[in-house]
């Protein structure tokens, strides 16, 4: 095989274009037919190919196709080296078409850049550039890996160290093709391989193998297995949120898709949550696998900023954040087209790109290159023809516009351009006759008047371009009209006749106008023209035509001519021919064209014209229509001074739209709202804000807790707009003040001291590292013996020593957090008792509640000492079925004389019994009480279905229904629960039907939980998603109400 050397420039090798050799005639004629050969013009291009090594087809086509007159030839080149295959034909390389095949490619011989060649008498073109690449996928190591240990409850990080990249990554667990399903748990990194286990679990022991495989060549490799041996915990202990898998700092192409990565480890499991900062996430997102991945849909430069993934659970909480650079090929936003010119004249190419970063352009002729920037051209030659390209080119790509430039020569015609025969002009108006002949160079105008030469005067012009212009037309200027078009290759002339009509004028104004939102007015407009032509009546609202057909609820012509009979226009098709619709035309000397505003909106205030049009002139009049109403919204909401109980907040105000301001409202919504319209009146100084107030203090804010700020502002017509939320803040942290409810005590079974409370809610944690402070001693101790409990969900501290018998013990607990220690409790008394109480609990009562929950109830046992009670034991057990020794039990506090039974089988019969205890020891059983628990709900998934109106407006939502079998609690009704995705509550729904509809959201993704609701208990759930979309609807008069209006059942 032979190579020819050949010099590409570096834009010749990067994309397409043409290269043509124009064979120049010494003169064009304007007029002459187009040759039928062209040059070639690719219909099929080389593509870029990964070539697998162990490939069975053994070869690789890289495809060429080019439409040309004459045929064109077909040639190829390898990394700047033509490929010689008439010359010397080659055992790898083959011809077919004009495809180019490469038989036992060879790594070494055969990669590189390919360039395809078609070439005719016209001219020639080189395809854009394919790469030939030859794909691998390497073993793993066959060393062993170390096993990890890991505690129960805590994270794990298996890595994967995969052999190559751009790979897809699973892993195996302990047997192929047992492949680990992703979950809330565990998560595969597509970015390093690597598997996350959030919380380790005894289950998760086994054998984990990386399982890399490559879609491009189609191979598969796996690692060797890595043991993972959790380490049993007598106590779990809980982990705070800890991110391992963080997205890097990302570039993305316009209208790409992309993925960022987030998953935390902890315990209890992390939710995940994405923001982006100082904007709400794109409308185009999606959210899965629990949250861990974040996906962009079609990114636009807007997406660009920085997004922040926060991951929480009750232990902690944990966040990162990185930015999205959102950048662009060059696309087109004006490029040259092929051009006929005379030969002489003046020529300016121009080309307009976009993209990021901004690209910049350059030039070629004939393949050659010629400059940068704009091309102008002072006077042409024939020299100046030939093909022409502009290249656009940044760091993303190169695209390249072509267009042929012809320089002709011929005398003036007006076959393709004849002067109008039949002109019409207003009277005292301005008439342009235009004379624009077919002409090179151009040529010499003479205007004539039937036999009148005429000249220019302070009436008539002759444009350069040969056009005449008249002024102040009258009956007096009717006639024809002559053009005369002369150059050195000769001359030609066309003739029009000009008529004078009557001119159109506004007889009636619309006049300035005040309204009340709500209200309807009347803009008037009437005027007169000419009774041969017919006339229509255009309203515009600050520039915007007002379309009768879209904006019908509001807006509405009424026309009238001179029998007064009134026309409405804008309401049936049938009277229309443009898209608009809003023009209806008459017949008569005077119009009237007034505009109907019907519940007018401080939207609709502007500035209106009305334009009485006819095909010969215009006539408009102008007026303002201001609108009092609720005020705008407030802007510039920002927050400027932080404290921990209050922040100081500033904002722009907004417009009063006609009426004073008389107050501002600040309000605000904290970061355990549930509802995303969860926002509460905010407390502030000064209490009264009035209407001219841009700034205010909040006060009484929750320490170390999220806040975001909204004001709105009030005149006489109500409460107006809510600004948008200001940025969210977190205020300073402080020492706790509240302190935990409802502290009882009292002394065990086995007489050691148990204490519980009502644990404080987040809100009031007030800082970090939040704890409680458990304290006792004997009444008649000074000193106090104290214990911390770090976990703020805690409620319940067990002191293991034995309680000194008879004894009144005091106990109390206070809060703390990283500023200090915060209030106490009361104090509560516990008595430790001498001997066991001797009473039995009477009138033990049970009732079923599901099939597998039932509340039983007693009498309470009053003893005073030393036989005093501390609380009762509940035991429940299968009557023939389970042995009582291993009987259930549940202990509650003396106070409490019901309680609620879990875990029990369904359709199953029990016995119950109840016993007071002390620190002493259990008292005497109560009579057993007997129950029967109720069957269980249907196991079955409900097969729930989902329909969208054609108006994007209602959601349905429809299941089948399910009957229970014998064994089976009857299904009363059904549960819907309707809530956004990656958050825990919603809005829950009760129906005895088997259908339901919702206003379908406008934005976010949302789950919808559906549910059969059953004596014995609640169905498995049925979850469908939704996403929420938003779309203006043009015919919305066609429709009054879609949907049914449901009643739900209790």
């Amino acid at each position: 095989m032979f190579f020819t050397s050949v010099y590409f420039t570096t834009i010749e090798l990067l994309g397409c274009f043409f290269i043509l050799n124009i064979t120049l005639a010494h003169l064009m004629s304007c007029s002459s037919e187009e040759a039928t050969g062209f040059g070639p013009i690719f219909e099929e291009e080389p593509l870029d190919t990964v070539y697998a090594e162990d490939s069975p087809e053994n070869k690789i086509s890289m495809n060429c196709r080019a439409r040309a007159n004459p045929p064109a030839i077909i040639k190829w080149w390898l990394n700047n080296w033509e490929i010689k295959l008439m010359e010397q034909p080659d055992e790898h390389f083959s011809l077919v078409g004009g495809n180019l095949v490469i038989t036992n490619p060879d790594k070494g011989k055969h990669a590189g850049k390919y360039v395809c060649v078609a070439k005719n008498v016209y001219g020639t073109v080189i395809s854009k550039e394919a790469t030939v690449k030859f794909g691998y996928l390497n073993q793993f190591p066959t060393d062993e890996r170390e096993p990890v240990h890991v505690k129960e409850g805590q994270g794990a990080v298996l890595l994967c160290s995969p052999p190559s990249r751009e790979v897809l990554f699973r892993w195996i667990y302990n047997d192929f093709p047992n492949f680990i399903i992703p979950d809330q748990r565990r998560f595969v990194s597509q970015t390093t391989g690597n598997m996350y286990i959030a919380k380790v679990e005894p289950s998760d022991v086994g054998n984990y193998s990386c399982f890399v495989s490559s879609p491009t060549i189609g191979k598969s490799v796996f690692s060797m297995p890595i043991p993972l041996l959790p380490q049993i915990e007598k106590e779990v202990k809980r982990y705070p949120a800890d991110i391992r898998v963080k997205f890097p700092k990302t570039y993305a192409l316009v209208h790409q898709n992309i993925t960022l990565e987030c998953f935390a480890l902890g315990n209890p499991l992390p939710h995940i949550r994405w923001r982006k900062l100082d904007a709400d996430l794109p409308p185009n997102y999606e959210v899965s696998m629990n949250g861990a991945l974040l996906h962009l849909i079609n990114v636009q430069y807007e997406d660009e900023g920085s997004y922040e993934c926060e991951t929480l659970n009750v232990k902690g909480m944990d966040w990162y954040r990185q930015w999205l650079y959102v950048e662009g090929a060059p696309e087109w936003a004006e490029h040259i087209n092929d051009t006929e010119k005379d030969v002489g004249s003046e020529l300016t190419l121009r080309c307009v790109a976009v993209g990021k970063p901004l690209p910049w352009i350059r030039w070629l002729k004939d393949g050659y290159s010629y400059g940068k920037g704009e091309l102008k051209f002072s006077s042409l030659t024939f020299e100046d023809s030939g093909m022409y390209q502009c290249v656009a080119e940044n760091e993303w790509g190169t695209i390249y516009a072509s267009a042929e430039l012809r320089v002709v020569s011929c005398a003036p015609t007006f076959i393709y351009n004849p002067v109008k025969k039949v002109l019409l002009g207003a009277e005292n108006g301005r008439v342009v006759i235009e004379c624009k002949p077919r002409a090179a160079p151009k040529p010499k105008f003479i205007w004539k008047r039937g036999s009148e030469l005429l000249t220019n005067s302070s009436r008539m012009l002759i444009w350069d371009d040969g056009s005449l212009e008249i002024l102040n037309v009258s009956k007096s200027d009717e006639g024809s009209y002559t053009c005369y078009a002369e150059n050195d290759r000769g001359k030609s002339n066309s003739t029009g006749t000009l008529t004078i009509t009557e001119a159109t004028k506004i007889t009636v104004a619309p006049s300035d106008t005040e309204a009340v939102v709500g209200d309807t007015t009347i803009l008037q407009c009437s005027a007169s023209f000419d009774p041969s032509l017919d006339i229509t009546f255009i309203w515009t609202v600050d520039s915007y035509v007002i379309n009768f057909y879209t904006d019908f609820e509001h807006y509405e012509l009424l026309m009238v001519s001179r029998d007064r009979n009134l026309r409405r226009a804008g309401i049936s098709g049938r009277q229309v021919n443009s898209l608009y619709s809003m023009c209806v035309f008459l017949q008569g000397h005077e119009n009237r064209g007034d505009l109907l505003i019907k519940n007018i909106q401080v939207r609709h205030a502007g500035h209106y014209s009305c334009t009485a049009q006819t095909i010969v002139d215009n006539a408009t009049a102008e007026a303002d229509v201001s609108v009092k109403g609720l005020p705008g919204p407030p802007g510039g909401v920002r927050v400027e001074e932080i404290g921990d109980t209050s922040v100081k907040l500033r904002w722009s105000l907004g417009s009063d739209h006609g009426s004073s301001l008389i107050q501002h409202v600040v309000q605000t919504r904290d970061f355990y709202a549930l509802d995303p319209e969860d926002w509460k009146t905010a407390s502030t100084s000064p209490v009264f804000l009035d209407g001219s107030t841009e700034s205010a203090t909040v006060i009484n804010l929750y320490p170390w807790m999220q806040y975001e700020f909204r004001v709105h502002a009030i005149n006489e017509f109500g409460a107006g707009e809510n600004s948008r939320p200001s940025i969210k803040i977190k205020t300073w942290d402080a020492r706790p003040t509240v302190a935990p409810s409802e502290v009882i005590g009292q002394v065990g079974i086995s007489g050691e001291l148990i204490v519980t409370w009502t644990p404080v809610k987040p809100q009031f944690f007030f800082g970090k590292k939040f704890g409680y402070i458990v304290a006792f001693k004997q009444h008649e101790d000074y000193e106090w013996k104290w214990a911390t409990v770090e976990d703020p969900e805690t409620r319940r501290y067990v002191y293991k020593e034995s309680m000194t018998p008879d004894t009144e013990i005091q106990v109390k607990v206070s809060t703390y957090n990283n500023k200090g220690e915060g209030p106490s409790s009361l104090i509560s008394a516990v008595y430790s008792p001498r001997l066991a109480p001797t009473e039995a609990p009477l009138d033990v009562y049970a009732r079923q509640v599901t099939s597998t929950e039932a509340l039983v109830w007693w009498l309470p046992v009053y003893q005073s000492p030393p036989n005093w009670v501390d609380g009762y034991q509940i035991r429940y057990w299968r009557k023939y079925d389970d042995n009582e020794a291993a009987a259930s039990r549940v202990i509650v506090h003396r106070t409490v004389n019901q309680t609620r039974l879990e875990n029990m089988r369904p359709d199953s019969h029990y016995l119950i019994e109840v016993r007071a205890f002390n620190g002493a020891g259990l008292g005497p059983p109560s009579e057993h009480c007997e129950m029967f628990t109720r069957r269980p709900p249907p196991s079955r998934l409900l097969r729930v279905y989902k329909y969208v109106s054609f108006n994007r407006k209602w959601l349905y939502l429809y299941w089948d229904h399910i009957y229970n079998y014998w064994n089976e609690s009857y299904v009363e009704g059904y549960k819907i629960l309707f809530r956004k995705e990656g958050e825990r509550y919603g809005k829950l729904y009760t129906t005895g039907r088997h259908y339901i509809d919702f206003p379908m959201p406008e934005t976010g993704d949302y789950v919808i939980e559906v549910r059969a609701r059953c004596e014995g208990g609640d169905g498995p759930i049925s979850q469908i998603r939704v996403q929420g979309e938003y779309f203006v609807v043009c015919i919305q008069q066609l429709v009054s109400k879609v949907g049914l209006e449901l009643t739900f059942g209790e």
